[in-house]
């Protein structure tokens, strides 16, 4: 078997012998490299994690409780939500579980090349779309890829894989400011190979080991490549469910496959989600009342009632979750000492105490977090209000600035978070007002408010966040940062497999974004919510993803 392993397996099982690979990332190095994870478990000295909880049983509903969104485009998604309600027709190329380790989902196996620029993705001959029984192929795929990473279609995918497989060019237009505009294309006509009717390759510029984990990022759903990229009722997919209603802002209700799933299909009948808005006082009488089943996130401000609910339990998971304030490159925040004096104007071990009960690790304004394997310990920046005034005096500001910040009133922490962190500002001369617009509204222009704090769910990797939210060009760049180093080393970092590279990169880049970048990031945090302890076959996954075909009933 030996002789078959890529040879960076090999390195990393050296790595891991001599003690410098912990077992965590040993595991997600040779699943990622094509190793079948219970033989990677294995081959760490592990057992196979267990998700028995009990025999399933067939038949029943469960309901969740969630906002339900304008589900047409799965590919530009830019919420949780959304892929939760259509993750349950549609399928993902790879699965990121619970405990980090990336399995094959619609790809039975995949294989990289020593240099880690190609991977040839096999798909499993089993799977059959919904309406026709037709089997995918790898030019349903293909037409997926293609789609996701076409600037025109809007998808975070480009941010995500540009340093892969895009190139950037000069579309020949140029803004209102007389500056060139800028697209992206694939790097090269190869880059998306067709090898068979059951095989694709993708053919990058640069070597990447996350391949498999990017594969399942959220937005990147295997469509029908004949309903041209739209989802709605009725809609075909390879999933376990078909969504038969669809009530935007109240209801969405899907039903178990009738005609066969490849995966085994659903213990469920039906899967409902239930649209109670966003006060959590609503959604947690309606759980008490059992209207609904679970509850997508829990609140800070129900938690200790929920803890006292006989039939109700609470899950939580250490995550990659938080939110991050942020600002365009606009005045007063175009001079990087202002986005530094926010930064050392802000108490984040008290935010995370007083907004969200300190479940969880305070934030050290660049956004990777002590969970993801690559993180570096740069030093956590503490308040230091006297430093905050001179780097305002210095950028010409003596006597403070006045600024407008745009947020949510659900879910609570955040509201909270952000008037804690005015709190503290003022004392530095930070004057900002704070303007409350509704979660529907804040996500239709996010990426517009000039001052803004917005949520980030978990990635299991630093660099996959950094890419999304930070690389230039990246449609959920939403504080239009542009730095070439940054890109650079993002780049860089996403080859290596040895941890202490990536982690020297990461290093660069942590400090890197503490004196350059637009956020300030308060907390890390626990996510958690709750379920009915009738619900089996769950367990809360780090980016609240919820896959209802693995749940049962035992009522």
């Amino acid at each position: 078997m030996a002789d078959k392993l890529h040879p960076i397996i090999k390195l990393a099982g050296r790595e891991f012998a001599d003690g410098n690979l912990d077992r965590r990332e040993f595991l997600r190095v040779a699943t990622l490299l094509g190793v079948a994870a219970p033989v990677a478990f294995g081959m760490a000295g592990l057992p196979t994690p267990a998700r028995a909880q009990g025999t399933p049983k067939k038949g029943g509903t469960v309901r969740l409780g969630s906002r339900v969104q304008d589900l047409k485009s799965p590919h530009t998604y830019s919420w949780v939500e959304g892929a939760n309600a259509a993750r349950q027709s549609l399928d993902y190329l790879t699965y990121t579980g619970i405990d980090n380790v990336t399995r094959p989902n619609l790809v039975e196996k995949w294989e990289a090349s020593p240099d880690l620029k190609s991977w040839t993705l096999r798909l499993r001959k089993d799977v059959t779309w919904r309406k026709d029984n037709r089997k995918l192929t790898a030019d349903d795929v293909a037409w997926n890829i293609r789609r996701v990473l076409d600037a025109k279609t809007g998808s975070s995918v480009v941010g995500l894989l540009k340093g892969f497989i895009l190139d950037e060019f000069e579309t020949g237009d140029k803004d209102d400011k007389g500056v060139a505009k800028k697209s992206t294309r694939l790097w090269d006509a190869s880059a998306i190979e067709k090898v068979d009717d059951f095989t694709v390759r993708l053919n990058g510029k640069t070597a990447n080991l996350g391949i498999p984990e990017a594969l399942f990022h959220y937005p990147f759903m295997i469509m029908d490549p004949l309903e041209n990229g739209e989802f709605k009722v009725g809609s075909n997919g390879t999933g376990a469910f078909e969504m038969v209603e669809l009530d935007v802002g109240k209801r969405a209700k899907f039903v178990a496959r009738k005609n066969g799933h490849w995966g085994g299909g659903a213990h469920l009948d039906n899967f409902e989600i239930i649209d109670l808005g966003d006060d959590p006082a609503a959604q947690v009488a309606a759980l008490v009342s059992k209207q609904v089943d679970m509850i997508y996130q829990g609140a800070i401000t129900t938690y200790s009632t929920i803890e006292r609910i006989p039939h109700l339990q609470i899950n939580m998971v250490d995550t990659a979750y938080t939110a991050v304030a942020r600002v365009h490159s606009i005045k007063p925040f175009d001079d990087k000492r202002v986005r530094q004096a926010l930064r050392h104007a802000t108490d984040p071990e008290a935010v995370l105490k007083v907004a969200y009960r300190g479940l969880g690790k305070r934030g050290e304004h660049h956004h990777v977090a002590p969970t993801h394997p690559e993180y570096a310990d740069v030093g956590y920046m503490k308040q230091d209000i006297a430093k905050a005034k001179a780097l305002l005096a210095a950028a010409g500001y003596p006597n403070g600035i006045d600024a407008e910040i745009v947020c949510r009133p659900q879910p609570d922490w955040e509201l909270l978070a952000v008037q804690a962190m005015v709190e503290q500002w003022k004392e530095a001369g930070i004057r900002v007002k704070i303007s409350v617009m509704p979660s529907t509204q804040y996500w239709n222009v996010w990426t517009k408010v000039p001052f803004g704090f917005t949520t980030w769910a978990h990635r299991p990797l630093g660099t996959m966040v950094l890419s999304l939210a930070y690389r230039t060009g990246g449609a959920w760049n939403e504080a239009n940062w542009s730095n070439a180093e940054f890109d650079k080393m993002i780049t860089e970092a996403e080859g290596y497999l040895d941890v202490e590279k990536r982690r020297a990169v990461m290093a660069k880049l942590e400090n890197l974004m503490l004196e350059e970048g637009p956020i300030v990031l308060p907390l890390w945090r626990s996510v958690f919510n709750y379920t009915d302890k009738k619900i089996k076959g769950y367990k809360i996954h780090p980016s609240v993803y919820i896959e209802a075909k693995d749940m049962w009933i035992d009522a």
